[in-house]
């Protein structure tokens, strides 16, 4: 994970503010239309792709942790901008992370990205089964089994295969207690706590409302998931039609095991 400035070790009275949000590379897509007479935008650049970027910066400075999807690492289609880069200097984020799924060379970096206001112990890339293009950011904040582990996903479109890429993360995730899975994961309710290995876990998913299209959400598609232990202060699907997706708010209380593991890791290092 990149550094731009000084950490900011623990958040304040245990709050954590989470947040996920697929930006589509910063194309603003508010109408179904626009998918066509837009559509040269998913793979060259606009003037308009700047001031949308800033407009998510705004959105997301409040927020301690965000995943992003479907962000551009640096190709034609943004102008040579690392777009996790671009948004953490914006937004002030002293911890970023951009991992690149489908690398299309100059015309395309297809990639997922997370952006912290605290010091993780560890992060990792993972490339998730299936087709090549879909990946999981494994982001660890203390040590062993009473660690916080955050994982920011991009998941298929095919529901076996998501399926196959949650039993990957299943197991990734199982040894530790506190688990938030945060992303956009092309599947519902049901299908995520019942009919996937997440279901070992008994992950609570605290909102349930439509987030795509923004326009006119019909489907749940994003997703915060935490571990029973990780109380919810609050939840939001925010409306906020800057992308075709809208992104999610979640704030949560860390368990004083947590924010003691971590003290621990942090005095010891």
């Amino acid at each position: 994970m990149n550094k731009e400035s000084s950490p900011i070790i623990l958040p304040p009275q245990g709050i954590m503010k989470l947040l996920t949000f697929n930006i589509q590379v910063g194309n603003n897509t508010s109408q179904f239309h626009h998918y066509f007479t837009r559509s040269w935008q998913h793979v060259l650049p606009h003037k308009n792709r700047a001031k949308t970027l800033q407009r998510i910066a705004e959105l997301i400075n409040k927020y301690d942790l965000v995943a992003l999807q479907e962000v551009d690492g640096g190709s034609l289609r943004s102008s040579g901008i690392n777009q996790v880069e671009f948004l953490a200097k914006l937004a002030k984020f002293p911890y970023w992370h951009q991992q690149t799924n489908r690398n299309l060379g100059k015309l395309a970096q297809h990639s997922n990205g997370m952006l912290s206001r605290f010091k993780p112990t560890l992060i990792e890339d993972h490339p998730l089964p299936g087709v090549r293009g879909r990946g999981a950011i494994f982001t660890r904040f203390g040590e062993g089994e009473d660690a916080l582990v955050v994982v920011a996903m991009h998941l298929a479109l095919r529901r076996k295969t998501r399926k196959e890429q949650l039993e990957y993360i299943y197991n990734m995730i199982a040894p530790y207690k506190y688990h938030i899975l945060m992303g956009d994961m092309n599947a519902g309710t049901v299908e995520l706590l019942e009919d996937t290995a997440l279901k070992n876990l008994n992950l609570v998913l605290p909102q349930t409302e439509a987030t795509y299209p923004s326009w006119k959400p019909k489907h749940c598609l994003d997703h915060i998931l935490l571990s029973p232990e990780l109380k919810i202060e609050q939840v939001n699907v925010l409306q906020q039609p800057i992308s075709d997706h809208l992104p999610i708010e979640v704030d949560i209380r860390l368990p004083d095991a947590i924010l003691a593991n971590i003290n621990r890791f942090y005095n010891k290092s």
